[in-house]
């Protein structure tokens, strides 16, 4: 059997990205103008690709940025595993200098390994990673030579962290920004990073 590939994309952009407001798992904010702009560039950018299947988070901003696969046919499955973090009680609010801090305490306790640390009434690092364990065993499992997958910031550096069996202290190494696209090699035995945070399609 051939390497298999995965391309895993973050969504496109929403009104609560632009304006600088966390959004998490607690709010289904759809793409705004910019966003739908993106979704079609990428999909004129990838669309001669031959995806087996496509899966987005359960969110509607990642099924939107994936729309124009799917309405040109393509199969394609909600995934709550793929779900952003939950962020708590910072999800859907703009957020003050206060909250910030925390915010900033709470991710440099994921890069130093503390990976229970969490916003309140949120979920931490462990709990996104457990959460996303068992959908990475079963897409080890699948034969499907090319798969599409759209998620979201957070849960995307997670991804790419079960995925290459790295620490979650890795997780910042992995750049993210609306629309950009990761493509990973996965040869039956482990995953390999093939394009980075690539936003080519953007450009055009």
């Amino acid at each position: 059997m051939e390497n298999r590939l995965f391309y895993i994309i973050r969504h496109g952009e929403t009104e609560f990205n632009k304006l600088g407001i966390v959004q998490g798992s607690g709010v289904d904010m759809p793409l705004n103008q910019l966003g739908i702009d993106q979704a079609q560039k990428f999909y004129k950018h990838y669309k001669e690709i031959k995806f087996n299947k496509i899966y987005t988070s359960s969110l509607i901003r990642t099924y939107q940025s994936v729309l124009p696969f799917i309405e040109a046919g393509y199969t394609y499955e909600a995934v709550p595993a793929l779900n952003e973090i939950s962020w708590g009680i910072y999800e859907g609010k703009p957020q003050n200098e206060v909250e910030r801090k925390v915010y900033g305490e709470v991710v440099k306790s994921w890069n130093t390994g503390n990976y229970s640390a969490r916003i309140l009434a949120g979920e931490s690092a462990l709990d996104l990673q457990l959460r996303q364990s068992a959908f990475v065993q079963y897409l080890k499992q699948q034969t499907d030579e090319c798969v599409l997958i759209a998620m979201h910031g957070r849960a995307l550096k997670c991804f790419l962290c079960n995925l290459l069996e790295l620490p979650l202290s890795e997780m910042d190494s992995f750049e993210h920004r609306n629309l950009c696209l990761y493509v990973l090699e996965f040869d039956g035995n482990k995953f390999s990073i093939i394009k980075n945070c690539d936003i080519t399609h953007l450009m055009s």
